[in-house]
Order: C-alpha cells, then sequence, then structure tokens
C-alpha cells in the first residue's frame, strides 16, 4: 500500500503546483499553460529548478531569486494539501471509482475554494469539466452509481437553486452548481456534505457578527463555496458511514 500512496502524494504535490496557476489565471481570463510561470514584481520567469512543489519555496525562504521579493507561502500550502488529499483518496479508497472520483473532486475543490474566496467567484470552467469527467468516470468505472449520482446532483442542487430564488443576494448560481457537481461524485453522502458546510457556515457567520456587531456582520460576505468544498472532502471519506449511522437509528 505505501507505493500507491506515495506516488499518489508526489502526483499530488505537482498537481497542487499547477492548481496555483489555476487559481491565479483563470479568474483573470489568462492562458493555463503560456507564458511560464513568473515572479509578479519583476516578472522574471520561474526557472525549472525552482519549480519544485514546497521544497523550492523552503530553499529561497520565500523569496524570488532575482528580486527577493516575498513569495506567498499560499503557494507551498496548496500544494502540501492537494498531495496530503491525494494520499489519503489512495489510502481510503475502494475501488477505481472511488479513486477516480476523490481524486478529480479533490482537483476541482481546490481551485474553487481559492478563487471564491479571492473573488466570490465559482467558474464555470471548473465545475462543468469536472462534472463532465465524473460522469465519464461512473460510466466507465462504475455504471451502477449512475443513478444515485445524478438523483443526488438534481436533488440537492435542486433545494440550493430553491434558496437562490428566494435569497438571491445570500446563494449564487455558482454555489447552486457547486452543490449539484458534489451530488455526482458523493451521491447519497450530498446530504452529509450539505449538512457540514451549513454548520460551518453558521458558526462562522456567528463569530463574525460577535466580534463586528449584529449589524456589520450580517453585511459581511462570506463565500459559501469553500464551505462546501469542506464538506464535500469530509463527506467524501466519511459520509457514506455517517448516512449508514442515521439509517441505522431510525
Amino acid at each position: 500500500m505505501l507505493l500507491p500512496i506515495a506516488f499518489a502524494a508526489v502526483a499530488g504535490l505537482l498537481v497542487g503546483s499547477f492548481l496555483n496557476v489555476v487559481a491565479y489565471r483563470l479568474p483573470l481570463r489568462e492562458s493555463l499553460v503560456s507564458p511560464r510561470s513568473r515572479c509578479p514584481q519583476c516578472g522574471s520567469p520561474v526557472r525549472p529548478y525552482d519549480n519544485v512543489p514546497v521544497l523550492s519555496w523552503l530553499v529561497l525562504r520565500g523569496r524570488c531569486r532575482d528580486c527577493s521579493a516575498g513569495i506567498s507561502p499560499q503557494y507551498p500550502l496548496v500544494e502540501l494539501v492537494t498531495g496530503v488529499l491525494y494520499a489519503l483518496v489512495a489510502l481510503a479508497a475502494d475501488d477505481a471509482l472511488d479513486v477516480a472520483l476523490g481524486l478529480i473532486l479533490v482537483t476541482a475543490l481546490v481551485p474553487i475554494t481559492l478563487i471564491d474566496l479571492e473573488h466570490r467567484l465559482i467558474p464555470n470552467r471548473i465545475t462543468g469539466p469536472a462534472a463532465a469527467a465524473a460522469l465519464v468516470a461512473i460510466v466507465a468505472l462504475g455504471s451502477g452509481f449512475l443513478v444515485e449520482a445524478l438523483v443526488a446532483a438534481a436533488a440537492g442542487g435542486g433545494f440550493f437553486l430553491l434558496a437562490a430564488i428566494a435569497s438571491p443576494r445570500g446563494m449564487g448560481m455558482g454555489d447552486v452548481k457547486l452543490v449539484a457537481l458534489l451530488g455526482l461524485f458523493l451521491g447519497r453522502a450530498v446530504g452529509p456534505a450539505i449538512l457540514i458546510a451549513l454548520v460551518l457556515g453558521v458558526a462562522v457567520g456567528a463569530v463574525i457578527i460577535a466580534r463586528k456587531g449584529t449589524t456589520a456582520g450580517r453585511k459581511t460576505a462570506v463565500p459559501f463555496g469553500p464551505f462546501l468544498a469542506i464538506g464535500g472532502l469530509v463527506a467524501y471519506f466519511v459520509g457514506d458511514a455517517i448516512v449508514d449511522g442515521y439509517v441505522d437509528r431510525v
């Protein structure tokens, strides 16, 4: 088991490096492949040996080799988190479909979280291809899951669509599409994902109100996408167990 987990971790580090590029360039509608990565301060291209995930940032002490401008710790953190999540997918997955869905889900949710935090946007250019990839994986590796996935996507997305219609200022269509996407990946486990996201959202909102006061706190915009992403990842690993535990108690 150690070899595939280690391979997944290394692959996750490399993918995480690319996801940093996606999170930065996609909202700006820039090409994801050219030009090469450059220092935002001096414009110097990043050398290949300075582009090794995590390690290069540590060797350079978080600074550009040419101008010594600071490099955000977000970059190695995203690489490290993606590597860890890839390894956890390899460790927890039961079959090829679980592996495929888990890796695609992580690859989609990491940049969605970063982009929504900074731009209050969940791009269709991520959710659309991720949904298509999920459907291809399901049909190719486990078509018996297809009906459950489609029902979960329709139910979760439909529930949030009603919420968006009722309160368009509080819920965006990007959130609706993201919940539908989670349904495709998680099936019945989308229920725990939504519940976790709502609890996290309420908790963070309560903290903001406690710090800023009721009036200012309610006016503070907090993107919901990151909460859905966390809920989706937790549900991927333990969502079915949560549902089974609930059903057994009922």
